[in-house]
C-alpha cells in the first residue's frame, strides 16, 4: 500500500523538482555589488545636495575652529528656519562671492550692533562672549555702530583681532548664506556635532 502511495505521488511531482538547481552565486554576487554601488551613489548626491563640506583656512575662528579642519555645512537649514543668535555660518564674501567664510552670528535683522570702548553691544546691552579668544583691541575694535536692515545679519571671527568681519564689510545679506556649520569631521580627534 505504501509503494503505490508513493508511485501515485512521484507521478505528480513537477520535473522541475529533479532537475539540479542552477547556481545563483554569481548573479548574487553581481547584484549585491550593482545595489551597494547604488547606494553608495545615492547617499554621496544626497549628502551633497544637502549640504557643503567646508575647510577652515586661517584663524579668524579660533579658539572654535583651527586652520586645516573640515566641516559640513547644512544648506536647507536656513531655508526652512531663520538664523539665530551663536550660530556659527559660511556665506560667500559681499567682494567676492567665488570666497566663503566661516563666522559667527551676532546680530539679527532690525538689532543696532555698536562697539564702544572694545565693548560689543547688541540692542544697547553688553553681549557676555565666552568664545571669544582675546579681548578685543582698540585698532582691532573701533568704537562704530550699525544698524541691520531686513534680512541682514551681523557676523564676526570669534578671533577678533585677527578677523575680516562685518566690522569691516558691514552686515551681510541672507542670500549670501551658504549655511549653517552642524559637523566638524576632521581631524578625527576633534569630530563631533557642531553646537553654538
Amino acid at each position: 500500500m505504501v509503494s503505490q502511495d508513493y508511485h501515485i505521488l512521484a507521478q505528480f511531482t513537477p520535473a522541475s523538482l529533479d532537475r539540479p538547481r542552477p547556481r545563483l552565486y554569481g548573479h548574487s554576487l553581481a547584484r549585491y555589488l550593482f545595489e551597494l554601488a547604488f547606494m553608495v551613489i545615492a547617499i554621496y548626491t544626497l549628502v551633497n545636495l544637502l549640504s557643503v563640506r567646508f575647510l577652515v583656512d586661517g584663524v579668524s575662528m579660533s579658539p572654535s575652529f583651527e586652520s586645516g579642519q573640515s566641516l559640513f555645512v547644512n544648506r536647507l537649514d536656513y531655508l526652512f528656519g531663520t538664523p539665530q543668535y551663536g550660530d556659527i555660518v559660511v556665506f560667500h564674501n559681499p567682494s567676492n562671492t567665488a570666497e566663503d567664510y566661516i563666522k559667527r552670528i551676532i546680530g539679527l535683522p532690525g538689532d543696532v550692533i555698536e562697539i564702544r570702548d572694545t565693548i560689543l553691544y547688541r540692542n544697547g546691552a553688553p553681549i557676555i562672549e565666552t568664545y571669544v579668544a582675546e579681548p578685543c583691541t582698540p585698532h582691532s575694535c573701533p568704537d562704530n555702530r550699525w544698524e541691520l536692515g531686513d534680512n541682514e545679519y551681523f557676523v564676526l571671527g570669534d578671533n577678533r583681532n585677527h578677523s575680516s568681519d562685518s566690522r569691516l564689510f558691514g552686515p551681510i545679506h541672507h542670500s549670501l548664506l551658504v549655511g549653517k556649520v552642524v559637523f566638524r569631521y576632521w581631524p578625527l580627534s576633534d569630530i563631533g556635532i557642531i553646537n553654538r
